[in-house]
Parts: structure tokens; C-alpha cells; sequence
């Protein structure tokens, strides 16, 4: 049965889906439970429109990697249709470990690092299939002999960045943030089994770079998404406090699971029910909870989730410099007062920590650019940009968050 499909993407137009085998990936409950994850998070509370799914990236990065894969073939890099298909479906399910609210509740609900489990729901994928997902799972953990595969997989210039980059852009309205993808994978090559990038591309990668460094100051790392997140994460662990009290906390059953136990990578691997669980878990599900626990008899857990569901977020502090603890001891004590809590009640109505924004790690698998005369050379080395060397540091900042009623 033929089953090339065409999706209307709002980013790229139409694009084709040419793989049964992709399609019927498409398909799958495990990928299709990615549309009730937002790309974003709690972003759309600063950027209405930032109501993309982790589906629609999915989708968008599949496409990107055809186009990539096609022009590096087009350069007389040696690859076969079956490594083609395999690469796609290594970007497909690059994300399928996600958890509700993508990255804010990943160390918070489950503890695991989201690829981790992305590699469980492609072993199991894999099962189900018959061992036909073989070559995308050592493409997605790099032990296929052509690393470059992986490198598009996952790198410093991947196509999973080339896609969110775009794709956050266009649905946040932030166009800072907007990257030339067609004409970065125009000038995509592979040299020594490694991927470059030619040197007429330089100037596409030196703004794909600002590009990155700008989203994560503009929008990933926005001081009001920070405030959202940090709210939302306390909301978790102070059910997950009450759940383990013995406390009944209304929830699905795939968020009670985690709610009242924590599990291993090991757990996940060994239990297929942990990993069913968790592939039937999404933003809905806490959302449903939040709602449900705003008229909980509990009055932190209450407190918190009818501040999020009416935006009444965490004032928020950013600093370079570190957070005093007497500064922390104070915010402490203004909200015992104020709602008359113990000091470890109060810790959840207030958060604290450091959020960090990494642009380019050099150090980590460096973007080279392939110059005319055929040396290989770091982009940070390549560029005159001065900015671009100073991209190579990572750059933290510290904050503290607590309830907008309290004056300090």
C-alpha cells in the first residue's frame, strides 16, 4: 500500500512523508502522544502563540534531515536508501522521552534525562517491529561506523537545533531567532567521515549562533518563563511530598505512578508496565491534576496551583552575581509570616538555583568549517565575528523567585 502522505507544515509548507515504514512510526500511540506536549513549556504564558507540540518538530526535523541527507548524497557522500530512512527515523524519535511540559519537569516527575527514555521507546519500537528500527538505534547512539549520521542527529550544528530554532521563532513571533536552514544544509558536506560545513556557509552559521544565543535569553530562559517553570516544578514536588505522606492526591493513573513512586532507568527498562506508563503520560494529565488540586484541603499545594492557573507567577530576581543565603533566609521568613507556614512549607511558595545559556560548546564535537583551500577550521577560529569567540563561554545567571504579594 503506497502510503506517501503530504502534511501541511506552517513552518515549511508542504512536506512529504515517502516512508511506509515512517509513516506507520508516525502513527504509533508513542508518537502520537507527543502532540499533548508542548514544545515550549509554560512559554505560551509569555508568548501567546507559542502553543507548538513536540509532534510538530518531530515532523519538521524529519523533513529537514530528508533535505540534508539528499544534499550531502547530491555531493557524492556515500549513502544507501536504508541509511537514508534510518537517519530519518533516529531524528523522529529523538524526543519521544519527553515528559509533560518538555524540559521543566524532567528532573521534577521522573528524574531521568529525556534521552534515556527517547532510547526505551525505540528498543521497544524496535521489538514491536522486529529488529527493523536496528540501524536508527546505532545511528541514535552513535555506534554506527558513519558518525556523521549521529552528528545530524545530535552535535553542536544538528538538525534537531536547526528545526526548534525556526520552529520556536515563528510560533513565539521572536524573529531574532529565525535561522537560514535551506541554505545551512546547502552548504552541509562531509569530510574524514566527519560533517562540515563549507566556507561559503560561515556567515549563516555565525548567525545561526547568535540566533540560538538570543532564543535562550529571549525566550527559553525569559525571566517570566523561569518564574512559570519554577512554580510548576514546586506544584509537582509538593504533591509528590503529599503522595508519599500517605496523602490522597487525585491524579491519572500514569501520573499517580509517578507521583507515588520513583523509579530507575533500570526500573524503566526492566518494567515494560513503567515505560507503557510513562508513553501514556502528558501535559493534559497536569493540567487535569492542577485544576483538581487548586480545591485541595492541603493549603500550599492549593495556594500553588491557583497562582499558575490564574498567572499570578513568582516575582523573579536575575543576577549575575550569587544569591545571598541571608537574601534566601529573608524571603523564607517574609512568607512563614505571611501565610503562616513552617519553614518547610514555606520552601515551596519560593525557588531558587541558576539557569544557564550554552550557545556553542566548542569543546563538544566544534562545528568545522572546510575552507577553500580544504583545512578544516573551528568556526569560533573561523569567524571574525568577536562575539562568536565569546558565544564559546557558557553564561550563567543566578535567581530567586517568590510570591509578587511580598516586598523586598
Amino acid at each position: 500500500m503506497n502510503k506517501n502522505k503530504i502534511v501541511n507544515d506552517p513552518v515549511y509548507g508542504f512536506i512529504s512523508i515517502k516512508s511506509e515504514k515512517i509513516f506507520d512510526l508516525i502513527e504509533h500511540p508513542f508518537i502520537q502522544r507527543m502532540r499533548h506536549i508542548r514544545q515550549l513549556g509554560l512559554a505560551e504564558l509569555v508568548y501567546p502563540g507559542a502553543i507548538h507540540t513536540r509532534f510538530h518538530h518531530a515532523l519538521g526535523a524529519t523533513h529537514l534531515m530528508g533535505q540534508a541527507l539528499a544534499v550531502l548524497r547530491s555531493k557524492g557522500v556515500d549513502l544507501s536508501d536504508d541509511e537514508i530512512e534510518a537517519t530519518q527515523i533516529a531524528i523522529l524519535l529523538h524526543d519521544t522521552g519527553h515528559g509533560p511540559f518538555s524540559h521543566a519537569l524532567e528532573q521534577t516527575l521522573v528524574g531521568i534525562k529525556h534521552e534515556s527514555i527517547s532510547f526505551l521507546f525505540m528498543k521497544e519500537l524496535n521489538r514491536q517491529s522486529g529488529g527493523a528500527l536496528d540501524l536508527a538505534l546505532k545511528i541514535f547512539q552513535n555506534t554506527h561506523p558513519k558518525k556523521f549520521l549521529h552528528q545530524l542527529v545530535s552535535s553542536q550544528l544538528d538538525i534537531d537545533r536547526l528545526d526548534y530554532l525556526n520552529r520556536d521563532s515563528f510560533f513565539t513571533g521572536v524573529k531574532e531567532g529565525a535561522v537560514g536552514t535551506d541554505r545551512i544544509i546547502a552548504m552541509l558536506n562531509v569530510v574524514n567521515g566527519q560533517l562540515v560545513v563549507e566556507e561559503k556557509g560561515i556567515y549563516n552559521i555565525e548567525n545561526f549562533l547568535n540566533a540560538r544565543r538570543l532564543m535562550y535569553w529571549q525566550v527559553y530562559l525569559h525571566k517570566t518563563s523561569v518564574s512559570a517553570e519554577r512554580l510548576l516544578v514546586n506544584i509537582i514536588k509538593r504533591a509528590h511530598y503529599l503522595a508519599i505522606s500517605g496523602e490522597q492526591i487525585p491524579a491519572s493513573d500514569s501520573l499517580s505512578m509517578f507521583l507515588y513512586h520513583r523509579y530507575t532507568l533500570d526500573d524503566f527498562a526492566e518494567k515494560k508496565s513503567i515505560l507503557k506508563a510513562f508513553g501514556g503520560l502528558d501535559d493534559y494529565d497536569v493540567w487535569g491534576a492542577i485544576k483538581q488540586w487548586q480545591s485541595h484541603s492541603d493549603e500550599v499545594l492549593a495556594k500553588l496551583c491557583a497562582m499558575l492557573l490564574e498567572r499570578k507567577l513568582f516575582q523573579i530576581k536575575l543576577s549575575t552575581e550569587p544569591i545571598q543565603k541571608s537574601d534566601i533566609e529573608m524571603v523564607k521568613e517574609a512568607i512563614g509570616k505571611e501565610y503562616q507556614l513552617m519553614k518547610s512549607d514555606a520552601t515551596y511558595l519560593f525557588s531558587h538555583g541558576t539557569v544557564s545559556n550554552e550557545a556553542y560548546l566548542s569543546e563538544r564535537n566544534s562545528i568545522q568549517i572546510l575552507m577553500k583551500s580544504g583545512e578544516l577550521i573551528d568556526v569560533a577560529q573561523a569567524s571574525d565575528l568577536p562575539n562568536i569567540k565569546a558565544m564559546s563561554k557558557i553564561v550563567k545567571k543566578n535567581y530567586l523567585c517568590w510570591p509578587k504579594n511580598l516586598y523586598f
